[in-house]
């Protein structure tokens, strides 16, 4: 794939909160860098934080005093965002943009919610055009999982502005990057076993690539590159080497997100995964949602500086 490099502006400082992940400890502690929900006099007579699987972040970037902020994937149920949106006082009207990480219903599932609450707003939600297939997972015991793509009537009629895109693209004034879709060079990711997609003729073929997987770029002043990734069907190590193909920047400040190395299919590039990861030598690594407690421990194991266990509710500032 012949990529053009881009000119991802650097900002300030980044922040980015945590809006739903798999997990919710409202008593794990914070780090560097890392806080997490404050815990009140009350906390534990309101309305608590949610986890579900699936997974939600809010990216803010700051430059020269002015905020910005991108909501990248809404989740799966229908009003968990919008609940947890709530609970950590976060404004809906305050996104300029939503990306949608790729089109598994675990990331795009509280759209709805987010529109009905939202009103009619031309909200720009920025897609690759294979987000729209439908899918499905075939496990190793037979069962399979139905993975609906969001659906193109709904959003339009909500006014959503779709921005269908294979290539990179620049948003907040050329301060994010959204890397479109993602070169694959690494010998051992070799995308989803077991995953198909339907074509236009209403037959099942194989989708192991998932071309539509897209992370979030920012360039921090004298730091360096913290990324955001959803679920990294791409390979998390391939996404940072595209990531540094297509800012030119070579230092990896975070990598934050889901980074698909759970069950039998994913375990054993788990050493290559870690191998590359301390090469790369992240100063922050907050792995969650479909990463999986192997390879949760394995990166906290090779990267005990780095390493820091995320929840629901974990605020990640770098700047």
């Amino acid at each position: 794939m012949d990529t053009q490099p881009v000119e991802l502006q650097p900002v300030d400082a980044v922040e980015l909160t945590i809006l739903i992940d798999n997990v919710m400890d409202a008593l794990l502690p914070g780090a560097p860098n890392v806080q997490r929900a404050p815990l009140r006099w009350e906390s534990f007579e309101q309305a608590p934080l949610l986890a579900e699987h699936g997974f939600s972040a809010l990216l803010t970037v700051e430059q020269q005093g002015r905020r910005a902020s991108i909501l990248y994937d809404t989740g799966m149920g229908r009003n968990t965002l919008v609940h947890n949106m709530d609970v950590l006082g976060v404004n809906p009207a305050e996104i300029r943009a939503i990306v949608l990480s790729h089109g598994h219903t675990d990331h795009h599932g509280g759209l709805s919610g987010l529109l009905a609450r939202l009103g009619p707003h031309q909200m720009p939600l920025i897609l690759h055009p294979d987000a729209w297939r439908d899918r499905k997972a075939v496990f190793p015991g037979g069962n399979e999982l139905h993975l609906p793509a969001p659906n193109r009537a709904d959003l339009e009629r909500e006014g959503v502005t779709l921005v269908e895109r294979r290539d990179p693209s620049l948003l907040i004034d050329n301060q994010v990057l959204v890397t479109g879709q993602v070169e694959r060079v690494t010998p051992f990711e070799k995308g989803m076993p077991g995953h198909f997609a339907q074509t236009a003729d209403g037959v099942w073929e194989p989708d192991p690539w998932l071309w539509d997987d897209q992370a979030l770029v920012v360039n921090v002043r004298h730091h360096g590159l913290v990324v955001l990734s959803a679920c990294s069907h791409s390979g998390i190590v391939n996404i940072l080497h595209y990531a540094r193909k297509l800012t030119g920047v070579h230092n990896i400040y975070g990598i934050i997100g889901g980074l698909h190395l759970s069950g039998k299919a994913f375990e054993p590039i788990i050493p290559d995964t870690v191998a590359a990861l301390v090469e790369i030598a992240p100063r922050l690594a907050l792995p969650g949602h479909c990463t999986g407690w192997k390879a949760q421990h394995a990166i906290a194991r090779a990267l005990p500086e780095s390493y820091v266990q995320t929840c629901t509710g974990t605020r990640v500032r770098v700047g």
